[in-house]
């Protein structure tokens, strides 16, 4: 990340908004109404409106979207456009099976994602299975998110890289660990809010900023259609193909994140939730649009026309180093768009770790180890296993970037839609097919995941535009329909 070094006054803003981050923690620890794994992990009788969209959103968008969606627009131009929809694709999955799994969680209790699992099929293996997927899903994103803190503070403080790095992740992972402890689920939404809120202005103003200083969208697109036509022009087969390839693995995989499924969970009624996905189809074109719009203008403008495009993840960082020069004015907006940026990547990984602690709780220790735990005992576990899973990440974190040949943030994240995707029957298929057998979605899990990790290092397939999750989903189902119509095992639905 390039240098923004900030001053003392706007480095003392930022820290002033971490640390009313700890105080959003107490209030929620005071809020509490019993001490509970569905009042710690769903906050009780769950959220409104308001609180469930920016949560939302807050956990939909991080700081990826700033950083990796301007710097691929950098790369490839307007194809990149179609982040749009596949951002607008996970809604669309929403409306399927949320409805019906908010309805069921109400009834049922449901805290962790597996728990519909097990209630609809009872297969303790499948469960198992299905839980250590999304933590390994979901924790490689985790790991992502506190390296990208501390690569944030390292860009915008003069002190020593490794210093810096390690400060910011461990800064920033403990503020997140205490207010997450202090409150649960209900501090993590609140946070949300204020983040989603800071995150949705910061686009804004990012957009204003960017149109402000480099020219109008019609200027960008008339200097790249006479200096780099193929930026601008149709897209061939092999994008096409991997258009509707990105589309359809991002709208399963993205909808069965398993902290957006615990915020199924959590909203108050089937109004609220309606109402929030309803209003969350729109907000793409606040967000991954923005970035691409960014992306383009940065594409075209003269001043970083010395960029390549393996310094593209760095457009971000050019693009705030160049308007802070502008004016105060201009510089204390970049002071807001770093805050929106910490917003985004702490809002994820609250939310992720919340889900990890949740599932790692309830479905393996409360599970497979100590049935007869009380729920006080539960809640203390819950908590300490997000102290060992922070101290654990924060270490990987820490020793990834000490080696010479460091893993990129894209590396570090690429296999969790696909590995995601295949938990798409299970929840889906199960939900409406009363037909499934109890043990199909287990071999079907089984077979979709060697088929992810035994065709991801085959490169021919980044040729054909296809994600190795489609082939995997298709393994998957065959596996399931097979079992399920012509195998002599009888058990079934149970609860749907």
């Amino acid at each position: 990340m390039s240098k923004i070094p900030l001053g003392p006054i706007e480095l003392g803003f930022i820290a002033i908004y971490l640390l009313s981050l700890i105080g959003v923690g107490y209030w929620g620890m005071r809020a509490r109404t019993e001490n509970s794994l569905k009042d710690f992990y769903l906050a009780g009788s769950g959220v409104g409106f308001m609180v469930l969209v920016l949560t939302l959103y807050a956990t939909q968008y991080s700081g990826n979207t700033l950083f990796a969606f301007t710097g691929k627009t950098f790369r490839i131009g307007y194809p990149w456009l179609m982040s749009v929809h596949f951002m607008t694709s996970i809604i669309v999955v929403y409306l399927v099976f949320a409805p019906r799994l908010h309805s069921l969680a109400k009834q049922e209790n449901f805290i962790t994602p597996a728990d519909f699992l097990e209630y609809r099929f009872a297969h303790r293996p499948y469960t198992v299975l299905a839980s250590i997927t999304m933590v390994l899903a979901i924790g490689n994103y985790l790991l992502a998110q506190l390296t990208s803190m501390g690569l944030l503070l390292q860009g915008i403080t003069e002190f020593e890289e490794r210093t810096a790095f390690i400060a910011g992740v461990i800064l920033l992972a403990v503020i997140m660990l205490v207010y997450e402890t202090l409150g649960g689920f209900r501090a993590v939404a609140w946070t949300d809010m204020i983040q989603g809120g800071i995150l949705m202005v910061g686009f804004v103003v990012l957009l204003f900023v960017v149109l402000d200083h480099f020219g109008g969208l019609s200027k960008s697109y008339e200097l790249l259609k006479s200096s780099k036509p193929e930026k601008v022009s149709v897209p061939n087969s092999l994008m096409s193909r991997q258009w509707f390839s990105y589309i359809f693995v991002v709208g399963l995989g993205g909808a069965l994140y398993p902290q957006a499924i615990q915020r199924i969970y959590a909203a108050r009624s089937q109004k609220v939730l309606r109402n929030g996905v309803a209003t969350m189809a729109f907000l793409p074109l606040t967000a991954s649009l923005i970035a691409v719009l960014v992306g383009i203008t940065a594409l075209a403008s003269p001043e970083l026309s010395g960029l390549s495009s393996e310094d593209s993840d760095r457009v971000f960082s050019e693009v705030c180093k160049i308007v802070m020069g502008k004016s105060v004015l201009h510089r204390w907006l970049v002071v807001l768009l770093l805050s929106a940026v910490l917003a985004a990547l702490m809002s994820t990984a609250d939310s992720v770790l919340l889900s990890v602690s949740s599932m790692l709780t309830k479905d393996i220790y409360y599970r497979q180890i100590n049935p007869k735990a009380s729920q006080a005992r539960l809640t203390f576990i819950g908590k300490s296993i997000s102290l060992i899973v922070v101290f654990i990440m924060a270490s990987v974190a820490i020793y990834l970037q000490s080696l010479e040949n460091k893993p990129t943030l894209v590396k570090l994240m690429n296999m969790k839609f696909d590995m995601l995707m295949q938990l798409a029957p299970g929840f889906i298929l199960g939900m409406y097919w009363r037909g499934m057998k109890a043990n199909a979605p287990f071999w079907g899990l089984v077979g979709g995941l060697i088929c992810v990790f035994a065709l991801y290092p085959v490169s021919t397939l980044s040729n054909w535009g296809i994600h190795a999750g489609v082939f995997g989903l298709v393994v998957n189902l065959l596996m399931i329909f097979i079992i399920s119509n012509f195998s002599r095992e009888d058990k079934s639905s149970i609860g749907s």
